[in-house]
């Protein structure tokens, strides 16, 4: 089983470890996953194990699930508590194709105070595909939670989980994983902003937001 999947397996293996070193997650915090592709993998996930330390991740510690969260080769490590959370995005979103759940400071920050990171850089748009809402709060590992987790998201690639962290999606690993990344600096651009003043973050121009929005759309 492991040799079927053995790149993409070092891959999601590579991406989380790099999670980890830039400082976005704990050693067991956050989680990571990826659509499998290839003969006969319609409908799988390849996630990150439960209470794991990332620093020391192996590809065969990745656990493969159905489409119902269910292990499909059982009796190894159990995969990640916040799985449905994945679930319900890949199966709302055919364009996803790898998803990154970060507890990053700043963002956090951001998330337990309730507030949307507004449009303020242009680098957002064009990325993100808007401002960064925050979901409502429902209990971690549950379906309320993924599905409080897909209305903030919509058709945008990154989210904040109230008084929880943060989801970033993309079409491969490594797009997810930078996306994750750039919301934890606009977090931080935004809560140093407001140093100056609740008004002094201020989005950018409307017709700007406008036309980055028509291109992160075309982009697609």
């Amino acid at each position: 089983m492991a040799d079927q999947w053995r790149a993409q397996r070092q891959e999601l293996t590579d991406a989380t470890r790099e999670m980890y070193r830039r400082g976005l997650v704990g050693a067991y915090s956050g989680n990571t996953s990826l659509r499998l592709t290839g003969a006969g993998d319609d409908g799988l996930l390849l996630v990150t194990p439960t209470h794991h330390p990332y620093y020391r991740l192996l590809p065969d510690e990745l656990v493969v699930v159905d489409l119902d969260g269910q292990p499909v080769t059982p009796g190894g490590l159990k995969p990640s508590s916040e799985t449905q959370l994945h679930l319900e995005i890949y199966r709302r979103r055919d364009d996803v194709q790898a998803v990154v759940h970060t507890h990053s400071i700043y963002a956090s920050v951001a998330a337990v105070v309730g507030r949307d990171i507004p449009a303020l850089i242009d680098e957002m748009l064009l990325t993100i595909g808007g401002p960064v809402k925050v979901s409502d709060y429902a209990f971690p590992g549950t379906q309320a939670l993924a599905d409080a987790a897909y209305a903030a998201l919509g058709d945008r690639n990154a989210a904040l989980l109230r008084n929880h962290g943060v989801v970033g999606v993309g079409p491969d690993i490594w797009e997810a994983l930078e996306v994750c990344d750039l919301v934890e600096r606009l977090a931080h651009i935004f809560v140093l902003a407001r140093n100056f003043g609740p008004r002094a973050a201020a989005a950018l121009p409307d017709d700007a937001i406008a036309t980055e929005m028509q291109m992160f759309r075309d982009r697609r």
